[in-house]
């Protein structure tokens, strides 16, 4: 028991090295199944990077109006994470916002350049997460703050999701250069699927009314992104690509954001 235990919490740290910027002992080893086994805690290190969006919205917040509060918010987990998922989503707007053949998809989503697609999607993406944000920061600090954690969080189970509906659909020499959890067991969805439901009863709890309020209708826009996504890349790819999964959680996040905002604030003003 003690041995699993610990297992899982390198697994977590594993998971936490290679998607943000906190340095883990060399101690903890490596091995190239942990890889694979390490997606299940994909929400935990959402929650992880939430949390210090978190602290620095509510820090910046009593400093700043609501909309640089929000914007030093965004930047913080995106130099936490290195823009790891934003640079999915970019890649994955230049190689499927325009109509061309499954292998230049994929050929265009290798390139390191930025398109013109890719600039569009992180612009409206990130404009659109910072608008909600400092929407739901002009309502209350603390709400905001909460649904950026509980957001990281959250919208980290839209790859493990991914990852299970779909099979693999880049090259796979370029997978094997490089690392990329390729699939996920059943086990490892319901690990993800218990940090999710982990942190919406922590969000419920601490959120009070607003949060009771909100919580299952930003599930429900994740749900359906992540639909929709399935659908997309079954369609356009065959499966899912390393880049596709960072815009599933990108994509997935501002669906939630939004649907705070929706049901908080609505078409309202002031």
């Amino acid at each position: 028991m003690i041995h699993r235990l610990f297992h899982e919490i390198r697994l977590f740290l594993i998971a936490l090295q290679f998607f943000t910027r906190v340095p883990i002992p060399q101690r903890i080893g490596f091995e190239p199944a942990w890889l694979q086994a390490c997606s299940r805690h994909f929400p935990a290190v959402g929650l992880v990077v939430g949390a210090v969006g978190a602290a620095v919205l509510l820090a910046a917040s009593s400093l700043w109006p609501p909309a640089i509060a929000a914007g030093l918010s965004i930047a913080a987990t995106v130099w936490l994470t290195g823009g790891f998922h934003e640079d999915g989503l970019a890649d994955t707007c230049d190689g499927l916002g325009g109509a061309v053949s499954r292998q230049r998809a994929l050929e265009i989503m290798k390139d390191s350049r930025l398109g013109s697609y890719g600039a569009l999607g992180l612009v409206l993406v990130l404009g659109l997460k910072a608008a909600a944000l400092a929407a739901l920061a002009a309502r209350s600090p603390l709400v905001a703050a909460l649904a950026l954690a509980w957001g990281h969080g959250a919208s980290r189970c839209a790859p493990v999701l991914l990852m299970r509906a779909l099979p693999y659909g880049g090259d796979p020499d370029h997978a094997k250069a490089k690392p990329l959890a390729l699939h996920i067991e059943p086990t490892g969805v319901a690990v993800a699927l218990g940090w999710l439901l982990l942190a919406t009863l922590a969000a419920a709890a601490l959120g009070g009314a607003p949060a009771v309020a909100a919580l299952p209708w930003a599930l429900a826009a994740m749900g359906a992104v992540v639909w929709w996504m399935v659908r997309w890349l079954r369609r356009r790819l065959g499966g899912f690509t390393g880049d596709t999964l960072g815009a599933a959680q990108q994509f997935s996040e501002l669906a939630a954001l939004l649907a705070w905002v929706a049901v908080l604030i609505g078409g309202t003003h002031g």
